[in-house]
């Protein structure tokens, strides 16, 4: 009798982007079976059962897994992992983490914000609460518009660092939402500056979590990941509901109890925030990871790796352009700074850049460059072609 292993023909393979192909084989009881299932368990899709274990054994872990493929079904894109990018997993983890933190903190801060506008309160007047109201939510509007207009452009080649910036100020926000009870004086101008940093918080996570969305999908599925990143939020803020629900009656009677759970919650809040962006592994080079990477080169004479340049990439400082860089800049108003280019001949051995001016896309920007007439040798104009191709391979650029 042939051996059951010798019957195993390859069926089919399947690759998602640049994810390494998988084949698909059939098995004894006709079901299909996936090359390399067991590296992520229950997540990569139907279980098979190990060899020589009988149906009786493990019963209770094989019951519980129509209800973690359910799980999957729901939470995960389709096609997870192959269907998303490598450091997709790690950085969900922490920022479910970050989530439940943001929830439980916001339920505090929501708490003392109706304390201040007189909720339970008899001599509250409802017209002095709907102007604290209005002014406020005015403020933010006109701080939204304010800030998508200044720094739009720069969120998205700096993703990491704006998410970290947004959920920083948005701890800030709800920091002056608590506080703001205890000086009634200035109730009104600390909940307005409070909402002012909660809507540049909105326009910042907003674009940052689309370039992230962009970066972990990778089969042209970044409605699928968006989903299915935003049914996760609401799990994880439905879980701090039901965790609010229990804590603040013990902690409404305290201003200092829930001044110190707010304290804890947003260290919690940072930290996972922070450990969530270091996961992140992006492949486009913007002004940190470059100058990592040249600086890499010029020391050592090796491209560095994507991984070790995000993991070496400032997070805190880097968000702030070292240069000046206008994007979209008019032809006419380069070509008006600019004299006329030398009309003298190209020597031999020499590179001398072309007229009109011209205009590189990085990270999906236009950054103009001015014709400047350089000279570089022949030899070494090779060996910068060769480097450059193998920063583009390892870069993924063109």
């Amino acid at each position: 009798m042939a051996d059951s292993a010798s019957l195993r023909v390859q069926l089919c393979t399947e690759q998602f982007g640049s994810r390494a192909p998988r084949g698909c084989h059939a098995a004894a009881d006709g079901s299909l079976q996936w090359d390399g299932a067991r590296r992520w368990g229950w997540l990569s899709g139907a279980p098979t059962a190990n060899p020589g274990q009988d149906a009786g054994g493990g019963g209770g872990r094989w019951a519980a897994l129509p209800v973690l493929s359910g799980l999957r079904a729901v939470l995960l894109p389709q096609g997870f992992p192959d269907s998303v990018s490598p450091d997709y997993l790690s950085y969900q983890l922490w920022d479910s983490v970050q989530a439940f933190a943001s929830s439980l903190s916001g339920s505090l801060a929501t708490q003392a914000v109706l304390q201040g506008l007189g909720v339970g309160d008899a001599k509250a007047s409802v017209s002095a609460a709907t102007s604290t109201w209005l002014l406020k939510d005015s403020t933010g509007m006109l701080g939204r518009i304010v800030f998508a207009w200044w720094k739009g452009s720069k969120l998205d080649c700096n993703a990491k660092q704006w998410r970290l910036f947004a959920d920083v100020l948005n701890d800030i926000a709800m920091f002056l939402e608590i506080m703001a009870p205890m000086y009634p004086i200035f109730f009104t101008m600390t909940v307005s500056t409070s909402n002012l940093a909660k809507c540049i918080v909105g326009v910042a996570g907003g674009a940052t979590r689309a370039a992230l969305t962009m970066h972990q999908a990778r089969r042209n599925n970044m409605a699928d990941v968006s989903a299915k990143d935003s049914s996760q939020e609401t799990v994880v803020n439905l879980a701090g509901l039901l965790v609010s629900l229990l804590m603040l009656p013990l902690v409404s009677s305290c201003p200092s109890l829930s001044l110190g759970c707010f304290i804890l919650l947003t260290a919690l809040h940072i930290y996972a925030n922070y450990r969530a962006v270091r996961a992140l592994v992006l492949e486009t080079l913007n002004e940190s990871r470059l100058q990592l990477v040249l600086k890499h080169f010029l020391q050592r004479g090796e491209v560095l790796e994507p991984a070790s340049a995000n993991q070496m990439e400032p997070l805190w400082t880097g968000f702030w352009p070292s240069l000046s860089l206008s994007l979209g800049v008019p032809l006419h108003h380069l070509v008006s700074r600019q004299k006329q280019p030398s009309a003298s001949p190209m020597n031999s051995g020499e590179c001398r850049n072309s007229w009109p001016p011209k205009v590189h896309r990085i990270n999906g920007g236009c950054r103009p460059s001015l014709p400047v007439t350089y000279t570089i040798p022949s030899k070494t104009h090779g060996k910068l072609w060769n480097k450059g191709q193998e920063v583009c391979k390892i870069w993924k650029i063109g």
